[in-house]
């Protein structure tokens, strides 16, 4: 299990103590790492996922450090690899690093990027981030990004590169993540059934590529919530979704959730690992000190 790290916080609220015990009683309890969630433009005052990781990073020792995801059309990849290389020498080599295309509906004209190609620009800007982690004296002549006799140091802690995992929904990302990837990571909003469908395209997919399952990690995020107050814990948590995707989204991504008393949780945890969760990422949209607590004490052990 894993557990996401608190980003949103307005303008003046972010307590510096708060966040450092947060991510000491995470370490403390066992969990396998902290992950963040990235969104640059928008109303929610969330705080960018790099800054945040190497803060975690310098106030933990142990635990895994990622962000699920980045969209890397949206950045430069010569910048988000030098970046990510030199997070992975200063957390010793701790970076777990997603990646997704984000979709074509995006501001791409803030980010001096364009929707046209939109797969092939984010499977290019992959391969240059590889290269760059991996290749001395590299000559690299692509169709958006050409790097005549370019190199970057330092190289990543991790050999050859801090782990990639993919997000996305459809089958042909899927495919993309077994062939590029490390680990497929199924999405929040996607329920567990729909999850189960696509462990079964991404273990189909391995066997093909002749790749190792044990080589090839698969995960799932999931918003949860404990609450004995089954009633309340419910819309607390719409009115979180209603925040964090806009308009009236909770009641459509509600089916999506773990919400409810411990029991209830651990029987939703349960279908996500038979689903094939091999990592759960556990993200509370509230109180998130008060629910770190009561899933540690009273919903993982029954999981487990």
């Amino acid at each position: 299990f894993s557990i996401s790290v608190p980003q949103i916080f307005a303008d003046g609220e972010f307590q510096d103590a708060a966040m450092r015990e947060y991510l000491a009683r995470v370490e403390e309890l066992g969990f396998e790492g902290v992950w963040t969630q990235e969104q640059v433009l928008g109303t929610i005052p969330q705080l960018s996922p790099l800054e945040v990781m190497t803060y975690a990073a310098a106030c933990t020792t142990r635990v895994r450090i990622g962000c699920s995801v980045f969209v890397t059309p949206l950045h430069n990849p010569v910048h988000l690899a030098k970046s990510l290389s030199s997070l992975d020498q200063l957390s010793r080599g701790r970076v777990e690093v997603g990646v997704g295309t984000g979709g074509n509906r995006r501001m791409f004209s803030a980010f001096d990027s364009s929707p046209d190609r939109l797969v092939a620009r984010f499977s290019e800007g992959l391969r240059l981030m590889k290269a760059l982690w991996t290749k001395e004296d590299l000559q690299f002549d692509g169709d958006f990004w050409q790097l005549p006799g370019a190199n970057m140091e330092p190289k990543p802690f991790q050999k050859p590169h801090p782990p990639i995992w993919f997000g996305g929904r459809h089958p042909n990302a899927l495919r993309r993540a077994v062939r590029h990837g490390d680990g497929f990571f199924g999405a929040g909003s996607t329920t567990t059934a729909d999850f189960a469908a696509q462990v079964v395209t991404v273990r189909e997919e391995l066997v093909k590529q002749e790749r190792d399952p044990a080589g090839f990690r698969i995960a799932k995020r999931a918003y949860i919530a404990i609450d004995d107050d089954v009633a309340r814990g419910r819309e607390r948590m719409s009115d979180a979704l209603n925040q964090l995707y806009g308009g009236s989204a909770g009641a459509d991504l509600m089916p999506v959730t773990v919400v409810g008393t411990a029991e209830q949780c651990v029987a939703g945890l349960r279908e996500i690992a038979d689903a094939g969760a091999e990592m759960i990422l556990l993200t509370p949209l509230f109180d998130p000190r008060e629910q770190l607590e009561r899933l540690a004490a009273e919903v993982l052990p029954g999981v487990e």
